[in-house]
């Protein structure tokens, strides 16, 4: 087994513990890289959040790999270097998700791609995504230089309906608006791509360093359980195991069938002891269950029933707290029992209980940011603990700017 740190070290320095360290498979004859001619779309440009479309658009001839290439070549552009370099490429478990993997782990190598890190099944939540980007490092030493995330987000899934796909930089932090109108430029103009020409599908089922030849290698790593070490690193976990023992308290967790129930399953059951009675629609599914996954009151309809907001009234075996995320877990919504915790106000009660109550913040906090359309109860807490307020436009690209500046 590879330990931790040879695999996962940060660039602070090594990661205690081990992450389901991967076992090392022989390697196979080095794929033929070629270039192939293609026609550019003129309907590529990345929204806030990356390229959303139907399934059917990007199932249409060369629209996946268009926009990847595109995306190398706008890095060439930027003056960012990937050759020799690592890059993360996972998702939220959508329909068409692992054909898209297969797709851009050949087009990487391709571009000269050393290491290619995915998830096992290619599932990860787009924070763990981050996650991965700042903290590991891949076999060989590579800090991955960015990652392709394969979501829509909350949109739904299935042969029928959305798929998507973002480019998250080095930092962690979704391409900034610099780097998204390259991308849109060389879409419009695009006349080839590169592309590994065997069509060999890579196995993602289990952790694994598999050695594709000439030098290069595919990462399969249990993303959750980097995740979990990350948490550990923020939260008191030994406080949040007592509290969750309590016989007064009980809780229940709605992944909405999106890439958040392993992720869940691993803190909640496997790190704070609950019993995974707690966890519902946890189980990743292609079309999310046939439902939307979108954590709010209208599509969250399990998790709002059960919290006593439906039809039933509350009583004795209502749950006292409710969460749910959305499909790649980056948004959420939170309940009490019989009530609804607006995310304006449930930003504004973690900074203002922040300092005391997670030991990373321990010595307070330098700031806080909200989107312009947030309520001010967020600029309340800021007046009141006297740190730096920013309001910023929507889109998480605005925040990752602003919190790598001085």
């Amino acid at each position: 087994p590879i330990h931790t740190s040879a695999f996962l070290a940060s660039r602070e320095g090594a990661m205690g513990g081990c992450i389901s360290a991967p076992t090392s498979e022989p390697a196979v004859a080095a794929p033929v890289m070629v270039t192939r001619q293609t026609v550019a779309y003129d309907d590529q440009k990345p929204g806030t959040s990356g390229l959303r479309k139907k399934v059917k658009v990007f199932q249409q001839k060369n629209y996946l790999e268009n926009f990847v290439q595109a995306t190398f070549n706008a890095l060439d552009e930027e003056g960012i270097e990937y050759t020799g370099g690592a890059l993360v490429v996972s998702g939220d478990g959508r329909y068409w998700m692992k054909h898209a993997i297969q797709v851009i782990v050949r087009i990487a190598l391709a571009n000269g791609v050393k290491e290619v890190i995915v998830g096992v099944d290619g599932l990860m939540s787009t924070p763990a995504v981050s996650a991965v980007v700042r903290r590991l490092r891949s076999p060989e030493g590579a800090l991955p230089f960015g990652a392709f995330i394969l979501t829509a987000s909350h949109n739904p899934g299935g042969p029928e309906n959305d798929f998507g796909i973002k480019y998250n930089g080095g930092n962690g932090a979704p391409a900034p608006e610099s780097l998204t109108a390259k991308i849109t430029d060389h879409t419009k103009t695009l006349k080839q791509y590169r592309i590994a020409e065997n069509e060999v599908t890579y196995d993602l089922s289990k952790p694994g360093l598999k050695r594709i030849g000439g030098g290069r290698n595919l990462v399969v790593i249990d993303a959750a359980a980097l995740y979990v070490e990350l948490m550990e690193g923020i939260f008191d976990f030994e406080a949040l195991r007592a509290f969750l023992q309590r016989k007064d308290f009980t809780m229940v967790y709605d992944g909405m069938h999106g890439v958040a129930g392993p992720f869940a399953k691993a803190i909640f059951v496997d790190k704070l002891g609950l019993d995974d009675s707690v966890l519902q629609n946890c189980e990743p599914k292609q079309d999310f269950g046939g439902g939307h996954p979108d954590p709010n009151l209208t599509y969250a309809k399990d998790l709002v029933e059960k919290m006593g907001m439906g039809c039933g009234a509350v009583d004795d075996s209502t749950p006292d707290f409710g969460a749910a995320a959305d499909g790649d877990a980056d948004r959420n919504m939170i309940l009490g029992k019989g009530f609804f915790v607006t995310p304006s106000d449930s930003v504004a009660v973690l900074a203002a209980n922040a300092q005391a109550a997670i030991p990373y913040f321990k010595d307070g906090l330098k700031g806080v940011a909200r989107s312009m359309p947030t309520s001010g109860a967020l600029d309340r807490v800021a007046e009141e603990l006297a740190i730096k307020f920013f309001e910023v436009p929507t889109g998480w690209k605005f925040f990752g700017n602003l919190m790598d500046s001085d």
